[in-house]
């Protein structure tokens, strides 16, 4: 029989444990408090409601059904974005998404070393209302420059720049080494700094 929650003082931990034990209204707490952030990545990735949409069900589908698995070793936000960002990635290869930019080179031979900034600290012109960064063409610009990025380049972006995890998060989440995902956050943000160069000097 499931206990009653206190949503206001239980962190996620004590959550995802009370859920793991089989207490459907803390998951149901999760899943209020996760929605919008499972909502945002899936809509990064798929660039269409309906399919954000599906995304952030499978998501809590598969939450429910892998909660066994839940140690507490990994950060319950990163547990939740590593299933979210699996079922992005499996939905967007169900479609066949045509292949967008090769990633084998840097874009402009440009460096690996150090990080590279888009108009100011690298979390500002994804966190902050574009009307406040310059105009609503720009943030268009930055949209289609983002959705042009290969999907293992854009799922790194959006964790890192749009979602705020650190760069060790991100590796939890997508698998892959720390450095690797300096990588790729660096090609990316070379070339959506790139694109909105351009929009400059086209002004």
């Amino acid at each position: 029989m499931n206990q009653d929650i206190d949503q206001a003082a239980t962190n996620d931990l004590d959550l995802f444990h009370a859920a793991k034990r089989g207490n459907y209204d803390a998951f149901e707490q999760i899943v209020r408090r996760y929605h919008e952030r499972v909502y945002r990545l899936a809509f990064g990735m798929m660039k269409s409601q309906s399919d954000a949409e599906e995304v952030v069900q499978d998501t809590f589908l598969n939450a429910w059904k892998s909660l066994d698995g839940f140690r507490g070793d990994a950060k319950p936000a990163t547990w939740i974005y590593r299933i979210a960002a699996n079922a992005a990635l499996m939905r967007l290869r169900g479609k066949q998404r045509k292949p967008t930019l090769s990633f084998e080179e840097v874009p402009n031979g440009a460096s690996l070393s150090g990080e590279v900034e888009l108009l100011g600290p690298p979390t500002a012109w994804s966190r902050e209302p574009l009307e406040k960064l310059l105009t609503s063409e720009l943030g268009q610009i930055i949209d289609a420059a983002v959705d042009l990025l290969p999907e293992k380049y854009r799922l790194v972006l959006l964790l890192r720049d749009v979602e705020g995890l650190s760069n060790e998060e991100v590796a939890s989440t997508v698998g892959l080494t720390v450095p690797t995902v300096k990588s790729r956050l660096h090609r990316s943000r070379m070339f959506v700094r790139e694109r909105i160069e351009e929009y400059f000097r086209k002004q």
